[in-house]
């Protein structure tokens, strides 16, 4: 009969031989068990960051990719009554001028409602229309992706880049338009802001551009007294140095795109905002009141 201690030496033996584990780091192990949570590990990529061991580069990518474990397209998409969607049947002036004015690459297009979304538009696919009018629109329109809410944002990550689709139409749970989602949505979760056509880097303080449509477009960062002087008002001057912060502060919140805020005569609609930020507004005058 076999010695039970010998038998249960062996079986730790064997144990320990299909542990890939050395001895020492199976100690370390022991003293110093990982983190259990999502909060631990983020505690814990502080703590590697305060050592030197990870810059504060890699620390917010790694804990943005931790928080979208948890984030659904519902989290981030841009609400149905804020999306830019263009009319199949609008003329193609007013097409054009709505491409201009939001400066979007891709627009969901709709039939009749703007629930019924019948696909997707390329920016650079409308000029072709300027050189063969005769072009049916609808033969230009992309299919469009649909998405619950309840998408996780991995798994719609992952979509995105298998099926190199850029935007995702969200359905509610009764089938209508809950809003879209970029692929530029998600990234951001994870790498934070990035920049792009909208983002004035060259200019610290911010910028003001006339359109052609006698309208303004002006950046969040673009100061208080810039923007007086620019219209001739006079918007209060207080703890807040841009426009962006103004407007914030006024509304008790940052306004999510689409929103207007009106001051002074004038309008300013929310074009672009990312981070916690107003990145851009489309200013115009109100009409002057009989």
């Amino acid at each position: 009969m076999a010695d039970p201690a010998h038998s249960a030496e062996r079986g730790a033996s064997r144990s320990r031989s299909g542990d890939p584990r050395g001895f020492l780091q199976r100690l370390v192990e022991f003293l110093h068990p990982g983190p259990d949570s999502r909060a631990e590990l983020i505690e814990a990529l502080a703590e590697a960051e305060d050592n030197d061991v990870i810059g504060a580069e890699s620390r917010v990518m790694l804990e943005g990719v931790i928080r979208i474990a948890d984030m659904t397209a519902r989290d981030v998409m841009v609400a149905a009554a804020r999306m830019d969607a263009l009319d199949i049947n609008a003329p193609y002036p007013e097409l054009l001028n709505v491409v201009i004015d939001t400066g979007h690459s891709r627009f969901p297009v709709y039939d009749g409602e703007r629930d019924n979304i019948i696909g997707i538009l390329l920016a650079k696919d409308l000029l072709k229309l300027q050189r063969a009018p005769e072009l049916n629109l609808r033969t230009l329109l992309r299919p469009a992706v649909f998405v619950p809410e309840s998408k996780p944002l991995n798994d719609l990550l992952r979509e995105f880049r298998a099926n190199r689709n850029h935007l995702a139409i969200v359905i509610d749970e009764f089938g209508r338009v809950a809003g879209l989602v970029t692929i530029e949505d998600v990234l951001e979760e994870i790498v934070g802001d990035i920049e792009d056509e909208f983002d004035a880097d060259d200019e610290p303080e911010g910028d003001i551009f006339a359109l052609a449509d006698g309208t303004w477009r002006i950046s969040g960062d673009t100061p208080i007294e810039r923007v007086n002087e620019w219209f001739r008002v006079q918007l209060p001057q207080g703890e807040f140095e841009t426009i962006g912060g103004f407007v914030a502060h006024e509304m008790g919140r940052v306004p999510r795109r689409g929103e207007r805020f009106e001051a002074q005569g004038l309008s300013f609609t929310v074009q672009h905002a990312r981070g916690g930020a107003v990145r851009w507004f489309k200013v115009t005058r109100l009409p002057t009141a009989p």
